[in-house]
């Protein structure tokens, strides 16, 4: 007969640490969805000024974020900064969520083709208004499922910052299977809050996506 140690209350704190996952994932996406749009845009507008800002943004996209925890953390108690492990998780899932948004960002820039542009410059649209009403709005299109993408995978690479100290949803579980001994049942538990996680994010962009295509 099937027993298990499992509670009610382990189920809870499976709960908080899927809220704090989350919480990361919002904090680390508004951080790098705003960086990706501005360095986005530069990257498109001025290829060869802001190829330096692609070579360090390489440096992101190419480190493994593990390390670069790490190597946050490290920095920050040799600086002497008194920010909480909250704070650097969102700031290093941020900066490496805007190394890679900036190249969808750009890439849906440069899918606007530039008949597209002069059609609009001919209609005595400034540059600003161009881009404000024409690009960007286009660009959105072409750029959301590779940014739906990026929220998927940084929802599921906030699994790292158990490495500096924060109880996020596989440190949870974690930490109940060091006090049940059942990690097969935590773990299936785990992941099946991830998949419910990654499910509702995926449905809504579905469903934005349908939206946009029934007002073509």
């Amino acid at each position: 007969m099937f027993s298990t140690s499992f509670t009610v209350n382990d189920l809870m704190f499976l709960l908080q640490g899927a809220w704090v996952t989350v919480k990361l994932t919002v904090g680390a996406m508004l951080i790098g969805t705003l960086a990706g749009v501005v360095l986005g845009w530069l990257r498109a507008a001025l290829p060869r000024a802001t190829m330096p800002v692609g070579w360090f943004l390489d440096i992101f996209r190419s480190v493994p974020l593990l390390i670069q925890f790490v190597l946050f953390n490290s920095l920050k108690s040799i600086v002497g900064l008194n920010w909480s492990a909250f704070t650097v998780g969102c700031l290093v899932l941020g900066v490496y969520a805007a190394a890679f948004c900036t190249e969808i960002i750009r890439s849906g820039i440069l899918a606007v083709g530039p008949n597209i542009r002069r059609a609009s410059r001919s209609l005595g649209l400034s540059y600003w208004q161009d881009l404000r009403y024409i690009v960007l709005p286009l660009a959105a299109r072409v750029a959301f499922p590779g940014w739906l993408n990026l929220v998927l995978g940084v929802m599921k690479d906030t699994a790292l910052v158990m490495w500096i100290g924060i109880v996020e949803l596989l440190r949870a579980s974690q930490t109940i299977v060091t006090r049940i001994q059942e990690p097969l049942l935590v773990l299936c538990v785990a992941g099946v809050i991830y998949y419910l996680m990654s499910w509702v994010v995926a449905r809504l962009g579905a469903r934005l996506e349908k939206r946009w295509q029934e007002n073509d």
